[in-house]
């Protein structure tokens, strides 16, 4: 059975119509047959005429009762606006939260191969959930945050053990049941993906890995940590010094684990840039997400590169074969 694949349009005031329809230009009729995007109609409609692209576009109430169309494939969602790329702060949420809400569930059944979401600004998000990632292990009732991002590409990849944290909260977020809970999890995806152990880097969380003083992280939660994954047989190496690793490094690990967001994530971007993907593990499903943000800047410009958008959806037909 092809199982089908729903997309979800995220944030309306982005660049996310115009990825949408670069990436469903460069799709094999196969992959458009499959994919069902959580949007609104209205929405869509009006963006992709005020962005000058021609695409058929129809709704669908029920994905397992689909005719299998080639045509762009609409779970509408309730939308109020007057500018389609400037709504009002409050409709946005409410459509951003019913959209993911609405995924979710239909995710949930084991005909979808998975999520992938377009951009959405964290600021439309519940206050209690810092992200997508977040938002959705909370509606999976995943408990203690062991949920994992990756962020890869065929070179590498990339997790940090604290997401969407401010920087003063990540060290009383750090310990090392996340720790271990994180990298088993990772361990454990690489070599049913990959069908192989995986080489896993990890660093430390202070400047120089605070010369592994007694009273730091390091020699308190990352060294005893790395020491009992070795027991499970992870092959892991650690704590690392994040300064130097993405000079030349890190091109002997598979996986580099970091302690926050941007220890990991700045590097990676400034290697790769759009080459990438955002991937959360630990999820009852799969889920992906394009590496970059809503880019307001860009709306209307027509000069967005859908490339991490086209490779979350070939990234989750793969995975359902």
């Amino acid at each position: 059975m092809k199982k089908k694949i729903i997309l979800v349009s995220g944030d309306p005031n982005s660049i996310n119509s115009e990825i949408i329809w670069k990436s469903w230009k460069k799709l094999s009729n196969n992959v458009k047959k499959k994919l069902f995007l959580v949007s609104s109609y209205k929405l869509l409609k009006d963006q992709f005429r005020r962005l000058d692209y021609k695409i058929n576009i129809e709704r669908v109430e029920n994905i397992f009762k689909s005719n299998n169309s080639d045509k762009l494939k609409v779970i509408d969602i309730n939308l109020d606006f007057i500018n389609s790329f400037k709504i009002s702060k409050k409709n946005s949420s409410k459509f951003v939260i019913e959209s993911l809400n609405k995924a979710h569930k239909l995710a949930l059944d084991k005909r979808v191969a998975g999520i992938v979401n377009c951009p959405i600004d964290k600021k439309l998000l519940n206050k209690k959930e810092t992200g997508v990632t977040e938002f959705l292990a909370s509606r999976c009732k995943i408990k203690k945050k062991s949920e994992v991002m990756l962020i890869m590409n065929k070179h590498l990849i990339v997790s940090p053990i604290t997401t969407h944290l401010n920087i003063k909260s990540v060290s009383k977020n750090i310990n090392k049941k996340t720790i271990i809970n994180k990298i088993k999890t990772i361990n454990t995806w690489y070599r049913k993906f990959f069908k192989r152990k995986p080489k896993i880097g990890v660093l430390g969380l202070n400047p120089h890995n605070a010369e592994l003083r007694k009273g730091s992280e390091e020699k308190k939660i990352i060294v005893p940590s790395i020491n009992i994954l070795k027991k499970f047989g992870i092959i892991i190496q650690g704590p690392l010094v994040s300064d130097t690793l993405f000079i030349e490094k890190y091109k002997n690990f598979d996986v580099i684990v970091g302690m926050y967001h941007d220890q990991v994530l700045s590097p990676f971007k400034t290697l790769y840039k759009f080459n990438a993907i955002n991937l959360t593990l630990g999820l009852k499903y799969i889920r992906v997400s394009p590496d970059h943000g809503v880019a307001f800047d860009r709306i209307l410009k027509r000069n967005s590169n859908p490339e991490s958008l086209l490779n979350c959806i070939k990234f989750i037909n793969s995975s359902s074969r």
